[in-house]
């Protein structure tokens, strides 16, 4: 994989609180994809990576040599198992079980704006992170993975972080998830980053250029912009524009050539503006 280092994100817990707030102050926090070191203090400078051509033990790209990552590419109507990649996971479709844990987790040999603890992801997923970040730096862009997998416990003390930010579960409940109902804990999501950290999960990333480039070719990967703008009321959280799902090649592109944004509507699934 083509690479560059990636350069030092100096960013804290502390400045990316006072950073959602920033643009103008018109931005929100960060929503479902908070990151979960943003609960528990400083978020470690991204991996410095030289080019090789070499996986290292455990990543997505070594798994793959050896048959050992999944591959979910056909489109399913399964989306109440947790272990699909067409698990839908909305205010309204908790995790079952609620704690559910992902089989087998792997950190993907990509550049990281975060510690690997908190950067990994399902096989099929990495591996497919892997090559669009590939893709992504063939055209001179530089992504970085700011955030995967997140356990139950994880997510419920950032959502209790967030919940404590703002005073009430009503405010929190716009952008930050739940434990059970976060698409993190499925490991098939991750947010993604700009390697000069510009407007790292606020809102003006998405005139970045790497969000621009992800918009136009995540599809092609097998991910797809889990919440676009002005979708609230369908998919319960405000827009995102670096949070991606996995959920294979197949459903992507059906998904883009049909114009449908959200996988509520894929499936014909009741909007989840809510918890109920």
């Amino acid at each position: 994989m083509r690479r560059r280092p990636t350069r030092r994100l100096l960013v804290t817990a502390a400045i990316l609180a006072v950073a959602v707030s920033g643009c103008g102050s018109s931005d929100p926090a960060p929503t479902a994809s908070d990151l979960p070191s943003l609960a528990v203090g400083e978020i470690p400078a991204p991996a410095q990576r030289s080019p090789s051509s070499t996986a290292p033990a455990g990543s997505a790209a070594a798994a793959s040599a050896s048959g050992d990552a999944a591959s979910d590419d056909s489109v399913s109507d399964d989306y109440a198992d947790p272990s699909a990649a067409t698990v839908v996971v909305n205010k309204r479709r908790p995790l079952t079980p609620i704690e559910f844990t992902p089989a087998d987790l792997i950190l993907p040999d990509v550049p990281l704006a975060t510690d690997g603890v908190n950067a990994t992801l399902r096989p099929d997923a990495a591996k497919a992170v892997e090559e669009m970040f590939a893709a992504a730096a063939d055209d001179d862009v530089w992504l970085t993975l700011v955030s995967g997998y997140r356990s139950y416990p994880v997510q419920a003390a950032t959502y209790d972080y967030w919940v404590s930010r703002n005073g009430s579960p009503e405010e929190a409940d716009n952008y930050s998830a739940r434990p059970g109902y976060s698409e993190h804990q499925t490991g098939l999501a991750f947010d993604i980053g700009q390697d000069d950290g510009a407007c790292t999960l606020r809102s003006c990333f998405r005139d970045t250029t790497a969000a621009g480039w992800a918009s136009a070719n995540a599809h092609e990967f097998g991910f797809i912009l889990r919440y676009p703008e002005g979708r609230q009321d369908t998919t319960g959280f405000l827009a995102e524009s670096w949070h991606y799902r996995f959920v294979g090649t197949d459903t992507s592109s059906a998904m883009r050539s049909n114009g449908v944004e959200t996988l509520e509507e894929f499936f014909g699934l009741p909007d989840a503006p809510d918890y109920g």
